[in-house]
């Protein structure tokens, strides 16, 4: 069992929200597929375990990845009473991603994914798992040799911005007896309970 304020020790969150790691970026590769019109198999985290071989040379594709997590300093630290209690963590962190485009198509659906970003509908996608667009950068056009052929990429760079809430296992103070000191060594004892 996880420890709370009440047995000691460390505290781990006991829920974060949004989704981090693979099923963020599940998240992203939806809203990359929903937007350029891919097929979702066609939108890949750029960085696998087990890389599956690249698609065909006339084929439309994204590979897509994280690259940058850059977190604000200050984080903001609520305690809810609700039942036992527990405190919120909330801390604002800006996300760089990298979204490679491959094919014949390679500019135009990077070009569409930078665009249908700046559309409202398109971005109440984002924002039900806690993310704004904060903005697309530059396009870069860069072409990659593969099996002595020119296989055309495009890449585009985006900033999204999202708010990251940890929950904590820090129960109510029920009670709590102590005393008071004076400058002039006088003691004063207290007991407060709820």
């Amino acid at each position: 069992m996880a420890n709370t304020s009440a047995t000691g020790g460390y505290l781990a969150p006991s829920s974060t929200t949004p989704a981090e790691a693979d099923a963020f970026e599940d998240f992203i590769g939806n809203v990359v597929a929903g937007i350029t019109g891919l097929a979702r198999s066609l939108v890949r985290p750029r960085w696998q375990r087990k890389p599956p071989p690249h698609p065909d040379i006339t084929t439309n594709w994204c590979g897509i990845g994280i690259t940058v997590i850059t977190s604000d300093y200050g984080a903001v630290r609520i305690h809810r009473p609700v039942g036992e209690g527990h405190d919120e963590l909330q801390r604002h962190e800006t996300d760089d991603l990298l979204a490679s485009f491959y094919g014949p198509q390679a500019y135009s659906l990077a070009s569409r994914l930078r665009d249908g970003l700046t559309i409202g509908q398109n971005r109440e996608a984002l924002r039900a798992g806690s993310v704004n667009i904060l903005e697309c950068t530059r396009m870069r056009t860069a072409s990659d040799l593969v099996n002595e052929r020119w296989v055309r990429r495009v890449d585009l760079e985006i900033s999204l911005r999202r708010a990251v809430l940890r929950t904590y296992p820090i129960l109510n103070l029920l009670s709590a007896v102590g005393s008071f000191e004076t400058s002039g060594g006088s003691s004063q004892p207290f007991t407060v309970e709820n």
